[in-house]
């Protein structure tokens, strides 16, 4: 942990003098590839030794299937590949090695690498394989329209901005940073045409890169302060379920979950800022005319810890890592998505039996949630007094709900976490089923079907009735 640490730190230091001194103005695409990726080798090799050699076999398989294999399949089997041999690693790491060991592991980076090959093999294939047509619009972007080289693909997937932490980004983002094509060179007269005459100077990250390590000093420090009182293993203590109130054990969960939950702050923040440094995650402009540094930012802070829906809390938490599983499995998965994915969560995250009582658990509390706001929702929205009432007690749901699912995710095995789940009767796993059975909620692919029959409908209504307003009815429809 003290290794990761200092390299990443390293890596911040190292980002500012790659932004200036490496600037795509001063140096070819080429020399940019060759430094972040012997740097990243470099960092990978201080802090995992020899197992660093992993992510070349890792890389080098996958690349090989790219270069050998035909595209249309390509994709598939180097999903199969990436995830198969980071899964055989996650198997020996913790039942051959040492069982106990979790923190700055060697496939921590391999799991980060492998969000990107398999990410790269499906722009690959949507870009050289699919018409224009039928690609959805975020599709349309990411598509790699060439196959990269050797260079190129060792510099995305094991540059020392991301090597230890991460975050993942898209190939064609990547590209863009390393060949200066991130952001706008000139500047915008005000009547809205471009003039070359000035040159723009390149946004400066500092501020936000100061902002980040900000923050990141302070989850560490409640990290240390609030959680090393407060750790998530007492909740299965028995002198401590015997001696307190139920209510007690709750508030005890939340605060322990709350606490543990700027570790992964510190990471990602950290992760983030020396992207930003680098000069990497430019993402425009807000409307005050400040840059935007947040284009491949892992986490929304105050989203997560006043998010009203399961949902939310997902979409802001680990955000990347819930891009690619959009990008990869719930968009292209023809059966079930939603299990799909989180099935495919609990693998790539590894084989402990505490992520897959995570991740199922976490599946009926998706349903059930959905099934709530698509039931109940609509009804709290005629006051801005309901809609608060609604927020508060979606909140505070959505907290508990959680603290119980990733208790396993913590304990990780499952004796401790069947222990903890039986203390509270499994309370919130019937709930969630009751409501999920219980309540009905539209399918995603009913939907689609039904919407261009409701609009078929109202054209025929229209066709066969004389109203005025038919027009108005076509459009609003």
């Amino acid at each position: 942990m003290v290794n990761f640490v200092v390299c990443q730190l390293f890596a911040l230091v190292t980002a500012f003098w790659f932004r200036l001194y490496l600037h795509p103005s001063k140096t070819s695409p080429f020399i940019r590839h060759v430094v972040a990726t012997l740097l990243g080798f470099y960092l990978a090799l201080f802090c995992f030794g020899w197992y660093a050699l992993h992510f070349l076999v890792q890389s080098g398989l996958a690349y090989g299937v790219m270069i050998f294999t035909g595209v249309e399949h390509m994709h598939k089997y180097c999903f199969v590949v990436t995830l198969g041999y980071l899964s055989f690693c996650q198997v020996t790491r913790i039942y051959v090695f040492d069982y106990g060991m979790y923190s700055a592991d060697f496939t921590g980076p391999m799991m980060v690498i492998t969000q990107k090959i398999t990410s790269l093999a499906f722009e690959i294939h949507d870009g050289l394989m699919k018409r224009e047509e039928h690609l959805k619009p975020n599709q349309k972007y990411l598509a790699v329209r060439k196959m990269p080289s050797l260079l190129e693909y060792l510099s995305y997937n094991c540059n020392f901005m991301g090597i230890l932490a991460g975050p993942t980004c898209s190939y064609n983002d990547y590209i863009a940073f390393i060949e200066g094509r991130c952001y706008e060179p000139k500047h915008l007269e005000s009547n809205g045409k471009e003039n070359g005459k000035f040159k723009q100077n390149d946004p400066s990250p500092k501020r936000d890169v100061i902002q980040k390590l900000c923050t990141c000093a302070l989850s560490l420090m409640v990290y240390l302060v609030i959680y090393t009182a407060c750790p998530t293993d007492r909740v299965i203590n028995d002198t401590f379920m015997a001696s307190n109130p139920f209510y007690i054990q709750v508030l005890y969960l939340y605060i322990s979950m709350l606490a543990l939950r700027p570790k992964y702050y510190f990471v990602w923040t950290l992760a983030d800022a020396i992207n930003n440094a680098a000069g990497f995650g430019f993402n425009g402009y807000n409307t005050d005319g400040t840059p935007k540094w947040d284009r491949i930012s892992n986490l929304r802070i105050l989203d997560i810890e006043f998010a009203t829906s399961f949902k939310m809390f997902l979409d802001n938490w680990n955000i990347q890592t819930a891009l690619w599983l959009k990008r990869v499995c719930y968009e292209r998965c023809p059966y079930n998505p939603t299990a799909a994915t989180f099935l495919l969560s609990a693998i790539w995250h590894g084989v402990y039996p505490g992520y897959y009582l995570t991740f199922v658990t976490g599946i009926a509390v998706t349903m059930a949630a959905r099934a709530v706001r698509h039931n109940v929702r609509q009804h709290f929205l005629g006051s801005a007094t309901l809609k608060l009432i609604y927020d508060v007690i979606t909140w505070f749901s959505t907290q508990i709900a959680i603290c119980y699912t990733v208790v396993p995710f913590v304990l990780l095995a499952v004796g401790p976490s069947l222990k903890f789940y039986s203390s509270w009767y499994c309370c919130i796993h019937l709930i969630c089923v009751l409501l999920a059975l219980v309540l009905p909620v539209k399918s995603r692919r009913r939907k689609q079907q039904e919407e261009p029959s409701s609009i078929q409908a109202s054209e025929q209504n229209c066709l066969s009735s004389p109203d005025n307003n038919c027009n108005q009815k076509q459009k609003a429809t």
